[in-house]
């Protein structure tokens, strides 16, 4: 069995540092990642990035305050999820998982553009987001969810592929139901943090982002990370512009 990973930078944003790790001032390009995962038994997205319309009209897609908090002049014609697949000859209408870390714009954004996928996601996180009141306080929209996909609701530790490869691992505090995802191949596993860990130094240091919906609980989840990683596993941050320069882009092999 051979199991494939391969990153897609989709963009990048302009974050306020004091929004990302606590103590920190200025800006910092924020690369904003997609895997496409190749099994045997199937293809699979974690995260799709952001939607083309944050490019053309992110006020009028997210709102004037986080259009006026992000710079999206780094997020080009070509960064949305379906041009990053179609210029590694793969075609968004047979992905058949979109697995979300998390339902923030810039990770379920490109939902809409993977048109037939199942998307699988954690059922705290599911029922955070159609609830108007905690969506509005953690910040979901609406146009990035709602696009009549099947949804797959899992609790906790979810097997993917059903072989051990491929497997979602709870990740809470980010966000309500926020996940990760642990991929074995053939060099060894790695898992894709998502915004469970923003920059290596958010594990490192525990310097968390300034808006966590539950600091207890990402605490414990990076507890989890670390321990993941002193078992072997390679770990491949979320936003992380320096990590992010040494990471293969597809059609190369991320790991």
């Amino acid at each position: 069995m051979t199991v494939k990973l391969y990153a897609m930078t989709c963009g990048r944003l302009v974050g306020r540092l004091k929004d990302m790790i606590e103590g920190e001032e200025g800006e910092a390009d924020l690369p904003i990642p997609s895997y496409l995962i190749e099994h045997p038994k199937g293809r699979a997205l974690f995260d799709t990035g952001m939607h083309p319309q944050c490019r053309t009209d992110p006020a009028g897609r997210l709102g004037e305050r986080v259009a006026r908090i992000f710079g999206f002049q780094h997020y080009g014609a070509h960064d949305d999820v379906k041009s990053r697949l179609e210029a590694i000859d793969r075609d968004a209408g047979k992905v058949d998982f979109v697995v979300n870390s998390h339902l923030h714009f810039d990770h379920a954004g490109g939902n809409e553009l993977v048109p037939n996928a199942t998307v699988v996601v954690q059922q705290r996180e599911w029922q955070a987001a159609q609830d108007p009141e905690t969506a509005a306080k953690v910040g979901f929209y609406k146009a990035d969810i709602d696009h009549g996909h099947p949804v797959k609701q899992v609790e906790g530790e979810h097997d993917l592929f059903g072989d051990g490869s491929v497997v979602c691992i709870p990740t809470y505090g980010h966000t309500p139901g926020h996940q990760s995802l642990k991929v074995r191949t053939d060099k060894g596993s790695i898992v894709l943090t998502g915004d469970a860990c923003y920059f290596c130094r958010t594990l490192r240091e525990r310097r968390l982002p300034r808006f966590v919906y539950d600091r207890e609980a990402m605490l414990a989840s990076l507890d989890r990370l670390e321990a993941l990683e002193k078992g072997g596993a390679t770990l491949f941050f979320g936003h992380d512009p320096e990590f992010w320069k040494n990471v293969p882009q597809a059609p190369v092999p991320a790991f």
